[in-house]
């Protein structure tokens, strides 16, 4: 397992969330036998390990001084991390089920997508292509948690993405 914080495209200083792994159970054999399911509905229901979280995710942000319009929050998970997100960017927010409302997002704003986990990067690459398709200029991705040995990251190496957590099995 690798904790280190990585950007395709920004170095920046890891940002330490040791301690939000050990908030997320391991479960073995789920959904089916031979897949460990990382649940972070244990990390979620902690309050101090939530806002660590939400902290962790925006230091990357405000540290680099990258100017957030809206906070773009994938389904369903991205919309428990998106509005609290938004508001420690002091950024709108919006939601998306890949579709969104074509005033959503106004022309030229720079969008942050955020969500729980990064696997095969398919739904992220969708939602900046959607973002990007309504005049979005995507400022970067940002996980909680991105499965390395899916090479999600790959699908979206065109835009900075920041994951806290990284796991390569």
């Amino acid at each position: 397992m690798s904790d280190q914080s990585t950007s395709n495209h920004l170095s920046t200083k890891p940002v330490d969330c040791e301690g939000l792994k050990k908030l997320i159970r391991e479960v073995p054999d789920f959904p089916k036998k031979g897949i460990l399911f990382y649940d972070i509905t244990t990390l979620l229901k902690d309050k101090l390990g939530f806002a660590r979280l939400i902290d962790a995710l925006s230091e990357h942000y405000i540290g680099a001084g990258k100017d957030i319009d809206l906070v773009l929050g994938m389904e369903a998970r991205g919309f428990i991390f998106g509005p609290a997100l938004a508001y420690r960017l002091n950024a709108g927010f919006g939601s998306n089920a890949l579709e969104v409302h074509r005033d959503a997002i106004k022309k030229g704003q720079r969008i942050l997508i955020v969500d729980d986990l990064l696997a095969t990067g398919g739904t992220a690459a969708a939602t900046a292509d959607l973002a990007s398709g309504l005049g979005a200029q995507i400022a970067g991705l940002a996980f909680v948690v991105e499965l390395d040995f899916l090479k999600g990251r790959e699908k979206l190496a065109k835009y900075e993405v920041f994951s806290l957590l990284h796991y390569d099995h």
